[in-house]
């Protein structure tokens, strides 16, 4: 049976992305109802799929006895509320990154759940990305060797919108690091499949004039000692962003453009040397092994993650990436803000 699904904030991602790519083609779930503050744009998304119970009031959805399970796409400083109302009215969740807009009150969200007895997932969907699952694979056979540097960069161009939440730290918790950066951040521990020990972050804002950052570049030490860079941008041209995964090793590297985003295409450039080899002097870069292209089969980042999430329903399981990883990134992501603010490095497993 189908897990029929609400959803509670049918604009931006949700209409864009989660609706038509994750909730509509998957054959384990259903959506049954839709709700939006406003009106016109509930009303119209819920005509563009065929969805008759639209609402403007997010009670309606939880309410609902059809619904079984809840994805919510609200602003940050609404998510812990709308997780915590629908988690007392029985329903399971799969909530938007970040989980809310602090640690403490991830924690309430994630407690309310499991008062409730009901599954809370957190949309990190880009480690649902093929490619992605691939590099994570091969780094744990060891093809890469020890794992030494991981860099990764989200960009895109935000000018001033007025009422947007995410150029407003207390409605979005920040801006370019906490909307972005904290996919990057997730994906570098996700693949090398360390915790993050130690953050380095510097924020500002090089070209727009809004309250939260628009630049965010972090320096993160794992647990292993491997290093990670992050890079979340809210002032390049879209036409110029690259997006790249770099990730290097004792035994190789590999590299992609635009894994990191919301497609769910694209291929991945490695070369793996079988063995270590001695000093060369001459640091000869054109004699060894040859580049290699893989393209994994496809598979929608959305749909994989309702895919998953409802599979973890139907059988009691834990979601895929559930309450625990969310108030992780939310902690990852308070201490890169308090390095930034504060010009030292956090530790994170002290």
């Amino acid at each position: 049976m189908a897990v029929k699904w609400g959803v509670i904030g049918c604009g931006g991602i949700a209409d864009r992305r989660t609706i038509p790519e994750g909730l509509l083609p998957s054959a384990e779930a259903e959506l049954v109802a839709v709700q939006d503050v406003d009106q016109v744009r509930a009303q119209a998304v819920g005509k563009k799929y065929g969805i008759a119970k639209v609402s403007t009031h997010e009670q309606d959805i939880v309410d609902d006895p059809e619904v079984e399970a809840v994805y919510i796409a609200t602003p940050t400083y609404l998510h812990h509320e709308h997780v915590i109302m629908a988690a007392r009215a029985g329903k399971h969740v799969l909530c938007e990154k970040p989980l809310a807009l602090t640690v403490a009150l991830a924690e309430q969200a994630a407690e309310a759940c499991a008062d409730a007895g009901v599954k809370l997932g957190v949309n990190f969907m880009m480690r649902f990305h093929s490619c992605h699952q691939w590099l994570r694979a091969a780094i744990a056979e060891g093809r890469m060797g020890k794992p030494v540097l991981g860099k990764a960069e989200l960009t895109c161009w935000y000018p001033p919108i007025p009422g947007a939440f995410r150029q407003d730290p207390e409605l979005g918790g920040g801006g370019a690091l906490i909307d972005m950066g904290n996919h990057c951040l997730d994906l570098i521990e996700f693949l090398f499949d360390q915790r993050i020990a130690r953050v380095s972050c510097f924020t500002g804002n090089l070209v727009q004039d809004y309250r939260s950052e628009d630049t965010a570049g972090v320096l993160v030490e794992l647990d292993s000692g491997a290093l990670g860079l992050i890079n979340a941008l809210f002032n390049v041209p879209d036409a110029a962003a690259q997006n790249m995964l770099m990730l290097y090793g004792s035994r190789g590297g590999a590299w992609t453009f635009g894994t990191i985003g919301q497609d769910s295409i694209g291929q991945i450039h490695a070369i793996f040397e079988g063995e270590e080899k001695g000093y060369d002097a001459a640091q000869v870069r054109s004699e060894g092994p040859s580049e290699q292209v893989i393209t994994p089969a496809v598979d929608n980042i959305y749909r994989a993650h309702i895919d998953a999430f409802c599979r973890a329903v139907a059988s009691g399981q834990e979601p895929p990436i559930g309450p625990e990883l969310g108030i992780w990134s939310q902690r990852v992501i308070t201490a890169c803000y308090e390095s930034a603010r504060t010009g030292r490095a956090i530790d994170l497993l002290s």
